[in-house]
């Protein structure tokens, strides 16, 4: 840009710069994005540090965001408020009878609680606590027990309601019903080939199952959970109908778990209750502060049009939709690696974002490739924080969980795959059921 003293690639090397070398000084990354941001600041001047501030509070200023601590709040609701142990009876009833029964069970729990929450750190975080100690007194290996309930963490992100598609949607301007119905398809398959990994290692390893339920016990526990499963619907149902908003299906879903907490299920107390609100306070913090960082990392990236400069010679390689979709892949999953989802969204996709509308890619198409890679980062180290969550609460060093991590990734990374070969895997249910919601 015309009048500044440094140039595109000078920024974005002092940006990127000074980013890397403190996460390799272990600064958090939502502190290392806003200290990297000042020198620049300070150099140019008709830039000030004020506007690190500025910026950040105009990343705040955001009416959708307000969704992420209610997602996170109705998390925690559930734990305290025995909807997760309703849920748990109804899994077990379903699939405790298949080989590595627990195992099995962690994943449908996962894809229960993917449909309430909206969040993979608050879901490792509860399933660790559940399952880990469990395997380990059943005779599951702990390197197994860690991997499994870590990757299916992740579904939380990509089943809707999704915080990452809520904050890609507030960011790069796409339809948040549209990426809710196109999270779902994805984040079945996912969910289906943790079952499938599971079954071999259970065979292999000769893991124990339950015995089958009858079907009067199926029909009593689902009974009993039919007032948690309604939740995703009226979530979900209530922002593709036009009902509610995001935020407003958030706050929905907050009231809904409060309400079965105290009044259905009748088991949160004003202790559970100042314990949920604190956890989340802290989340919430957290996120939050790295939107807020990662807006003023993302405004200088764009007052510099580096992204312009960076993807110049991409451009010129002359990929078709499906070679960028593989390229798109591959740049979220290595940034995945060692940065958080939602400063990863801010910048990344913001980046990449021309690249795709360059090739005709269907916004919600590029969205879901985006949120599932980014996703498959919370287990890879060496950020990996599902990971990290799970091996803190089994009380093991991530390197021995890595083997099996690695290994059920394997048949995710095929279904991300399919997603960029198939594009009607994740645009088959919104131009079903709301074709406006496309392009």
């Amino acid at each position: 840009m015309g009048g500044n003293i440094l140039s595109a690639g000078e920024a974005a090397s002092i940006l990127f710069g000074i980013f890397f070398l403190l996460l390799v000084l272990r600064v958090p990354v939502a502190v290392s994005l806003g200290l990297a941001c000042l020198p620049i600041l300070l150099i140019e001047p008709h830039l000030s540090p004020m506007m690190l501030a500025q910026e950040t509070f105009n990343a705040y200023n955001s009416f959708i965001l307000l969704a992420v601590p209610f997602f996170l709040l109705t998390a925690n609701l559930m734990n305290i408020g025995g909807i997760t142990d309703r849920l748990m009876s109804f899994s077990r009833a379903l699939v405790g009878h298949f080989p590595g029964g627990l195992a099995q069970i962690n994943v449908v729990l996962s894809i229960f609680f993917a449909g309430i929450s909206g969040s993979s750190t608050a879901d490792a975080a509860s399933q660790s606590k559940i399952f880990i100690e469990a395997q380990r007194k059943e005779g599951y290996d702990d390197s197994f027990s860690v991997a499994i309930t870590a990757v299916s963490a992740v579904l939380a992100v990509i089943i809707p309601p999704s915080i990452l598609m809520i904050v890609w949607g507030g960011v790069l301007t796409v339809s948040i019903g549209a990426l809710f119905l196109a999270g779902i398809v994805p984040g079945l398959l996912i969910g289906l080939v943790q079952m499938a990994t599971v079954h071999a290692y259970a065979k292999a390893r000769g893991y124990p199952t339950y015995p089958r339920a009858t079907l009067g016990q199926v029909f009593h526990s689902f009974f009993v959970s039919i007032p948690a499963l309604t939740t995703p619907l009226i979530i979900i149902g209530g922002k593709i109908f036009g009902w509610f908003t995001a935020t407003e299906s958030a706050c929905i879903a907050v009231l809904y778990a409060g309400f079965l907490s105290l009044a259905v299920y009748r088991e949160m107390n004003f202790k559970g209750l100042v314990a949920a609100l604190a956890d989340t306070g802290r989340l919430a913090g957290v996120a939050l502060f790295c939107v807020g960082t990662a807006s003023a990392f993302g405004w200088l990236l764009a007052f510099y049009q580096i992204p312009q400069a960076l993807l110049a010679n991409v451009q010129a390689w002359g990929m078709g939709p499906i070679g960028t979709g593989f390229f798109i892949s591959a740049v979220f999953l290595l940034v995945g690696c060692f940065l958080d989802a939602i400063p990863a969204i801010i910048i990344v996709g913001a980046i990449l974002q021309p690249l795709a509308q360059g090739v005709g890619m269907d916004p919600v198409h590029f969205a879901m490739i985006g949120i599932v890679s980014l996703a498959f980062g919370l287990v890879t180290p060496p950020y990996g924080l599902c990971l990290m969550i799970a091996c803190s609460v089994a009380g093991m060093r991530i390197a021995d969980a890595l083997k099996d991590t690695c290994i059920m990734l394997l048949p995710m990374l095929a279904v991300l795959a399919a997603i960029i070969l198939f594009p009607q895997v994740v645009l088959f249910l919104p131009g079903l059921i709301s074709p406006e919601f496309l392009r």
